[in-house]
C-alpha cells in the first residue's frame, strides 16, 4: 500500500482557507498568462448580464450563464494541461502535443455548445 502524500492536507478550516487562496492564485495566473482566458472572461463579463436580461425563465438564465461559466472552467483546465506540458518539456513530443490539442478541442467543443445553447434560447424568439 502506498504512503499518503506529505503534501496533502488533512482537512479542517485551515485547509478550506488555503484551498481558496490557491484557487485565487490560479485565477490570477490564468488572467496574467493566458490570453484566451482573458478574452473569454471579458466576453463573459458582457454576455452574463445580457443572458440574465434575455432569459425569460430561471432555467433559461441558468442555461445562458451556465454555459459561459463552463467555457471558463474548460479554458482553465486546458491552460493547466498546457502549463504542465510545458513544464515537462518545451521540446516537441507527440504525446505532449496530443494532450495540448485535446485540451484545445475541449475548449472548442464547449464554445460550440455555448453557441448552440444561446441559439436554442434566442432564435425561436425571432422566428
Amino acid at each position: 500500500m502506498t504512503q499518503p502524500s506529505p503534501y496533502k492536507s488533512t482537512g479542517g478550516l485551515i485547509r478550506i482557507v488555503r484551498a481558496f487562496g490557491y484557487s485565487l492564485q490560479g485565477l490570477e495566473a490564468a488572467w496574467r498568462h493566458e490570453a484566451a482566458f482573458r478574452q473569454e472572461t471579458l466576453l463573459a463579463v458582457v454576455l452574463i448580464p445580457l443572458g440574465l436580461w434575455l432569459g425569460d425563465t430561471a432555467l433559461e438564465r441558468l442555461l445562458l450563464v451556465g454555459v459561459l461559466v463552463a467555457v471558463l472552467i474548460v479554458e482553465l483546465i486546458n491552460s493547466a494541461i498546457e502549463a504542465l506540458a510545458d513544464a515537462i518539456s518545451t521540446d516537441h513530443h507527440p504525446l505532449l502535443g496530443r494532450a495540448k490539442d485535446i485540451g484545445s478541442a475541449a475548449v472548442l467543443v464547449m464554445l460550440l455548445l455555448a453557441g448552440a445553447a444561446w441559439a436554442c434560447v434566442l432564435i425561436p424568439r425571432w422566428l
